[in-house]
């Protein structure tokens, strides 16, 4: 008989393992050869060998401004994405707590008094004193299999959290140097705006010393006016983009205190990391995969579903009442009772809700596949545009240089009746649109650093 009774427990063993209600999750293989594309060629990819990555400087090492520093620390405090992201860890923490706590039997009590009198005669009076306890005996691990996915949805929120933290800073980072492109491109077409009015003078200067025509006067009128345009443009964008920044960081829209743009240091050596780190460094990545892993555990669960529940319940009582066989005094009636149930037929409930589950787990695998594809390619997109928006500055520089030289001819030979006023007015024109673009590739390469610092998971304290 023993002997049975140990073959049976053997076997039921062996079965609930092979149904893998107690697998713990595993992370599914991943190719991430090759995931980050080299920047200086058109094919091929980058095998990625340091094993640092420049995402996981602290963001204070990149961003160095103490202005940028300041405003980003107000940013963390007051945001409302920050601030909610925090209380939904706390919720989780909660639901957490409760399924570690669904381990534990619970306990009700529920007191009751009764005065009767029959026939007018002399009242009784009963009363009953109950405490209940039940508990779920986790045998076939559905309590265990909810702890766990539960454990993976904290993660999960946390991972969360730290999304939101290293978007805000980016975000953060490249509106302060928004501003200080849209600071430089307003002094630029400031300085251009005298040099427009000076030749509009001399336009008419020269009119009236019969050397030039009533239409040269007109076009550098024109100009000069479209330069003032473009000012007042440049000074709408600077104030919407200190309003914007002003609601990222929670406070009223107003002047945001900040730096010159010649004035910044980022780094300009970067190391991406294995691909591997990627995935432990991204947190929107390691976010996908913990959703994953609460799936995983959710199948587990709906699979539990179809075993018996177990519950043990047991009851104690310190009464008077008569009718339960005792007399006073007061006395103690202890009972206890074990409870099996099995699920036969459920409207194939059963079965559609570990359909979903496992649907729901295929959902979330192909949601991290993705977010590892796609960590990748902004890894990529932010080389290539550090790269390409260096190489471009150094060919403006190389563009400004030229022109500037060129106003300064044209304005000579036209004062000596060797040019004409367009050629004045399109070298200007050229000089400012040279001048605008390489701040904005300047930019661009600051953007860059941001971009890739946040490409590769970083804003870490």
């Amino acid at each position: 008989m023993k002997k049975n009774n140990i073959l049976i427990m053997i076997s039921a063993a062996a079965l609930l393992s092979s149904c893998g209600i107690y697998n713990k999750y595993e992370r599914p293989e991943v190719n991430t050869t090759g995931l980050v594309r080299d920047v200086a060629s058109a094919t091929d990819t980058l095998a990625v060998t340091d094993t640092t990555s420049f995402g996981n400087l602290p963001w204070r090492s990149v961003f160095t401004d103490p202005q940028l520093q300041s405003i980003i620390e107000k940013g963390l405090a007051n945001n409302t994405d920050m601030l909610n992201a925090a209380l939904n860890v706390k919720m989780v923490e909660a639901q957490l707590t409760a399924a570690k706590l669904a381990f534990v039997p619970s306990f009700t009590f529920s007191p009751q008094g009764t005065i009767s009198s029959w026939d007018g005669s002399k009242a009784t009076k009963t009363y009953s004193l109950p405490i209940n306890a039940s508990w779920s005996i986790d045998l076939f691990g559905n309590l265990l299999n909810q702890k766990r996915s539960a454990q993976m949805a904290l993660l999960a929120t946390k991972d969360y959290q730290l999304v939101v933290k290293t978007n805000l800073i980016a975000n953060i980072a490249n509106m302060y140097y928004t501003l200080m492109m849209l600071d430089k491109q307003l002094e630029i077409v400031d300085n251009m705006t005298g040099l427009t009015k000076d030749t509009w003078d001399m336009m008419k200067l020269q009119k009236e010393l019969g050397n030039t025509k009533e239409t040269s006067v007109q076009s550098a009128e024109a100009n000069y006016y479209s330069v003032l345009a473009q000012a007042a443009d440049l000074k709408r964008q600077i104030r919407e983009t200190e309003n914007s920044l002003s609601l990222l960081i929670g406070q009223q829209a107003q002047t945001i205190g900040r730096g010159k743009l010649d004035n910044q240091s980022l780094p300009s050596e970067f190391s991406t990391g294995i691909g591997i780190q990627m995935l432990n460094n991204r947190p929107d990545v390691h976010y996908a995969e913990m959703t994953l892993a609460q799936c995983f555990y959710d199948v587990q669960t709906a699979r539990s579903k179809f075993y018996p529940n177990i519950t043990i319940s047991a009851s104690g009582a310190f009464t008077n009442s008569s009718g339960a066989g005792i007399v006073n005094p007061g006395k103690w009636l202890l009972s206890a009772v074990g409870s099996l149930v099995q699920p036969i037929f459920m409207n194939g409930q059963l079965v559609a809700g570990l359909k979903v589950a496992k649907a729901q787990q295929e959902q979330a695998y192909n949601t991290w596949q993705n977010a590892v594809l796609s960590a990748g390619s902004e890894v990529s997109n932010a080389l290539v545009l550090y790269n390409s928006s260096d190489e471009k500055s150094k060919l403006e520089q190389k563009q400004i240089e030229s022109l500037t030289k060129n106003v300064e001819y044209t304005k000579d030979l036209f004062a000596m009746g060797n040019s004409t006023y367009l050629e004045v007015i399109s070298a200007q024109q050229s000089l400012l649109n040279a001048e605008l673009a390489k701040v904005q590739d300047d930019f661009y390469k600051m953007q860059a650093v941001v971009n890739l610092y946040y490409a590769l998971g970083g804003g870490r304290d």
